[in-house]
């Protein structure tokens, strides 16, 4: 493809995303698509010869969009936010334009050195200690669960034997699978029955236990939002053990952590600056970076450094012999690197601080009035933690398979798109909120979609 042909074709995917983005609210929410549909649309075998990159623009149209989820969509309530916007949708084409591989400092100097700053401006932009000084610093990752599998690295690298990890009930699945990877033990630690936080004094109980029986404590994964409920460990508390026993704290706040943009959410992090060894956090989820771009701090880069680098030859070079530059291939797991400093510096100019906390603003207030409409439904049962945008529900008197009906019955309609979780024998539905898309109409149509679905669940029992 020659540069003329790049420029008109690329001016035809721009056009094409702006159309889509446009009109994002003609498609139905979650994919109508049957299980192996798209693929007996695709042929068996690769062309043999090029084709004209209209015809592959056609089939995305015919072929792909048909078997897409809209996680665009002003509707999209499931999970948690997946936001793409403009300046991120930008940056990330430079970054695909430039086709950098950002491995090491000297094969792409402004790679690295742009990374440095945005991932300080963001510090600074959440009030977080981690800023770069030789000593500490950040890094993006291309998810939390990249960078818990780093904390742990790091974590055991401290010490001389295998060591335990140890996590809530509440804890993401990535902490289980980065102790498996490793070959570590996982101990589950109680939570609070009504806030679903980490039981401190259980966790000091179990520490105590495995350092009397000569087994070594590694890490201690606090969370600050919890995928399923958004619940909140306590950190400070936490920390506290952690320090006792010499145990690196890895805080996970991968959806919640941007929130502390704003100074009113600051209170998240109580105990973040005093006792953290590694924060991670995702723009990519609810601060208008498309996926992927997670960023992980560290308070001290050496253990993680001294865990992940091995130098072979055709890496060494003048620039990282110096030791007066970063090799960010030494902060994570894989050696290649994406430029996705690009993208997150994008965001950030175009919206500014104040944009930025405007977005997370508007989501926690789009919650907050989803959640009073639920609290006052005697049909519905309102789960009281709800500070940032998820709202955790459910219809009364109706077993867990009812409200999974419920939600399978929204969801097929392509209305709307919720998810669920579980707590104890409950079955809750998560309504999501942070869309940039999203209205307050958006979010009173959904409450009535809802109401209704309940209304025909109610007539049919």
């Amino acid at each position: 493809m020659s540069p003329d042909e790049f420029r008109r074709y690329g001016k035809q995917v721009v056009d094409w995303i702006a159309d889509y983005l446009a009109g994002i609210e003609s498609y139905p929410v979650r994919s109508q698509v049957r299980p192996g549909e798209v693929r007996s649309m695709l042929p068996a075998h690769p062309p043999e010869r090029g084709e004209p990159y209209e015809n592959v623009l056609r089939d995305v149209e015919r072929v792909i969009l048909p078997g897409v989820t809209h996680w665009q969509h002003p509707n999209f309530f499931a999970y948690f936010p997946a936001n793409a916007s403009g300046p991120a949708i930008l940056g990330d084409l430079l970054s695909s334009g430039l086709g950098v591989q950002g491995m090491v400092w000297a094969t792409s100097p402004a790679c690295t050195e742009l990374e440095t700053v945005v991932v300080d401006w963001l510090a600074e932009l959440l009030d977080l200690p981690f800023r770069e000084d030789g000593v500490a610093g950040g890094v993006i990752q291309d998810s939390a669960s990249s960078a818990a599998l780093v904390a742990v690295l790091a974590a055991l690298g401290k010490t001389d034997r295998p060591g335990r990890i140890y996590v809530s009930s509440q804890t993401h699945s990535a902490l289980e699978k980065a102790a498996r990877i490793v070959g570590s033990e996982v101990r589950v630690v109680e939570v609070d029955p009504e806030t679903l936080a980490m039981d401190s004094a259980q966790l000091r109980a179990l520490i105590s236990e495995d350092v009397a029986a000569g087994v070594r404590p590694a890490l201690v994964c606090a969370t600050i939002g919890t995928t399923s409920t958004t619940a909140i460990d306590p950190v400070r508390e936490i920390g506290a053990v952690c320090r006792e026993y010499g145990v690196w704290l890895h805080v996970d706040a991968a959806y919640a952590g941007v929130a502390a943009i704003c100074p009113e959410l600051r209170w998240i992090n109580d105990g973040v600056a005093e006792y953290a060894d590694s924060y991670a956090t995702n723009p990519h989820k609810w601060l208008l970076t498309n996926f992927d771009c997670g960023v992980l701090w560290v308070r001290d880069r050496r253990p993680m450094i001294d865990a992940l680098s091995i130098l072979p030859e055709f890496l060494r070079n003048q620039a990282s012999d110096s030791g007066e530059v970063i090799d960010y291939r030494d902060w994570q797991v894989p050696l290649g690197r994406r430029f996705r400093a690009l993208k997150l510096w994008s965001v950030i100019r175009w919206y500014g601080a104040e944009g930025l906390r405007e977005h997370i603003r508007t989501g926690v207030s789009l919650a907050q009035r989803f959640a009073g409409f639920v609290a006052a439904d005697p049909e519905f049962e309102l789960w009281e933690h709800h500070p940032f945008g998820l709202v955790c529900f459910r219809p009364l008197r109706t077993s867990a398979a009812e409200t999974l009906a419920l939600m399978e019955r929204v969801n097929d309609s392509g209305v709307l798109y919720l998810s669920h979780t579980k707590v104890g024998d409950d079955v809750l539905l998560r309504m999501a909120i942070g869309a940039p898309m999203t209205t307050a109409e958006h979010v009173d149509h959904a409450w009535q979609v809802i109401r209704d679905a309940r209304g025909v669940l109610g007539q049919s029992r």
